[in-house]
């Protein structure tokens, strides 16, 4: 990379760091904390929680197709500012609507595909995987402070703090985003085309062969992993690794994720083999399922099972939006990654879903057990990609 490229990569990783770190503070606290809110109920609640990926999947082909038109930048500012509003209801009301409001709004500016498609359009070909690694371990570290510095805000300061203190971390986001100097490449190209064109060229994205199998990619990938995250905290427990020490427990995994990832992409890169490193990740995935359903009673198979998941979900994450990019037209690539980033919602939505009625039906066994055919679909069909 560049200096100029590396000063970008890391600029928007930061971006991303501090925006996710706004998403996952919430996640451990939420459902303790806002059942004290006046109209509170187990119903509401999980609406509550539920609504930020909802909008979050109606408005990412807008906000795609906005980038493409008028700039990543500009939307990206204006979703972040979106965040803030949102952040800001949520932290002033005391009544169980007002944090769906907020939530609701926090969940409108999905600027996740335009983050993507601007560090993308920003370096090399040659280096696009690189940048994505740094994004990744960056969402990685912020998970993991999160997981640590939410209770502590929340215990501290009240669910009403820790709003506030997410509306400091996107207006950090903000600024990084007014300062960064962005090279010619990343700006929109000019694009005239009337309603008509533009809708058919959305109908080519979403019935191109690659596309079709790559968006599928995201999708099994994060039903797989939202069937995973239903268990593992359960599994765990009944391992005899108390919930106190989870988070110890998945931030040594990241770690060990991250220095593995790094590894291989520095050790393939410039061997053009991105496709099959993808496709060996997901028979890996597979591997990783078959281990941990079959060692629940098994603490050391299992984690080595859960690391080598989460290794698989990394690099596949990792890679999947370089694929993305390369298969997109220059004038829809906001677009492109938009529809790919609502197979990533759709996944997590339908894995929670899944995952939660499965569990109350058969209890954790079944969970896995869908989490393996999937995960072999998911094989059968990543093995056509060409």
């Amino acid at each position: 990379m560049t200096k100029k490229e590396l000063y970008i990569t890391l600029g928007l990783s930061m971006i991303f760091a501090l925006r996710m770190a706004g998403v996952f503070m919430i996640l451990p606290v939420l459902t303790i904390h806002a059942l004290s809110l006046q109209g509170a109920n187990g119903s509401l609640l999980g609406i509550a929680i539920g609504i930020y990926g909802l909008m979050q999947i109606i408005f990412q082909l807008p906000f795609g197709l906005m980038s493409d038109k008028i700039g990543h930048k500009s939307v990206i500012i204006g979703g972040l500012m979106l965040f803030i509003f949102g952040s800001e209801i949520a932290a002033t009301t005391n009544n169980i609507w007002g944090l769906i409001i907020g939530r609701a709004l926090q969940g409108s500016g999905a600027i996740g595909s335009s983050l993507i498609a601007l560090l993308l359009n920003s370096v090399q070909e040659q280096h696009r995987i690189k940048a994505m690694a740094s994004v990744g371990m960056s969402v990685g570290i912020a998970f993991a402070a999160s997981m640590i510095f939410g209770p502590i805000i929340t215990d501290k300061f009240g669910l009403s703090g820790l709003f506030h203190s997410i509306t400091i971390l996107i207006i950090l986001a903000i600024i990084l985003i007014c300062i960064i100097k962005l090279p010619i490449s990343s700006y929109p190209v000019k694009n005239d085309e009337n309603l008509f064109i533009i809708l058919n060229n959305i109908k080519q994205i979403l019935t191109h062969s690659q596309l079709i199998k790559l968006n599928g990619s995201i999708f099994f990938t994060h039903t797989i992993l939202m069937l995973n995250f239903i268990v593992l905290p359960k599994t765990m427990i009944n391992l005899g690794f108390p919930l106190s020490i989870h988070w110890k427990i998945y931030s040594i995994t990241m770690i060990i994720s991250a220095i593995v990832v790094l590894t291989c992409i520095f050790y393939f890169e410039g061997k053009n083999c991105t496709k099959k490193i993808l496709i060996t990740c997901v028979n890996v995935l597979f591997v990783s399922e078959l281990i941990m359903s079959m060692n629940t009673l098994y603490s050391k198979i299992f984690l080595f099972g859960m690391q080598l998941f989460f290794i698989a979900f990394s690099l596949i994450e990792t890679i999947l939006p370089a694929l993305i990019n390369k298969e997109a037209q220059k004038k829809y690539k906001g677009t492109t990654i938009s529809i790919y980033s609502i197979g990533q919602f759709l996944g997590i939505g339908f894995g929670g879903i899944l995952g939660g009625f499965l569990l109350e039906m058969k209890g954790i066994w079944l969970v896995f057990f869908f989490s393996l055919i999937i995960s072999l679909l998911y094989v059968i069909v990543i093995n056509t990609l060409h």
